[in-house]
């Protein structure tokens, strides 16, 4: 039993030495292993606290980049429906002017087209009124030419007017 229950000596230099110890570590070490442990827990703080920061900046940006997608999504459907609007206007414009300019060419055609009408009319008429003078010129100078021929025609012409 001797070796389970140490003698008092030992238990003395035992407390001396663990006391010692003790204020040695509370006196050099402690303060510096405390201020490091202490230092560390406000650097893990700082790191939880930024990254919360961060994570809500995230959730700040992803919101506003998700507003700007809207907004662009909003202004490329008006840009994209003023376009649509302009094109028909310019097609819808481009097709009354294809008509208007089809009627005025149409009206220019008929009227160049009345206008020969009426020149080939006046041309014919020229040539058959020249080719009447002509044949009327011919017949009467054949007619003329026999004394007792022009004799005859005289008679029959006023014939002709005694019956009208």
């Amino acid at each position: 039993m001797e070796l389970l229950v140490p003698e008092i000596g030992l238990v003395v230099f035992q407390t001396i030495a663990f006391l010692l110890l003790l204020f040695i570590l509370a006196k050099f070490a402690w303060k510096p292993i405390l201020a490091a442990i202490n230092e560390r827990e406000h650097t893990i703080d700082e790191a939880l606290n930024r990254a919360e920061l961060a994570k809500q900046e995230m959730i700040r940006l992803a919101a506003q980049n998700e507003e700007s997608m809207k907004e662009a999504r909003a202004e490329r459907d008006l840009i994209l429906k003023e376009a649509k609007t302009l094109k028909d206007s310019i097609v819808n414009e481009a097709k009354h002017q294809a008509h208007t300019e089809g009627v005025k060419l149409i009206e220019k055609a008929k009227i160049e087209i009345e206008n020969q009408k009426k020149a080939a009319l006046a041309e014919l008429k020229n040539q058959v009124s020249s080719l009447s003078i002509d044949i009327a010129e011919r017949v009467l100078r054949n007619q003329l030419a026999d004394k007792a021929k022009q004799q005859d025609f005289v008679a029959d012409l006023l014939k002709d007017v005694e019956l009208n």
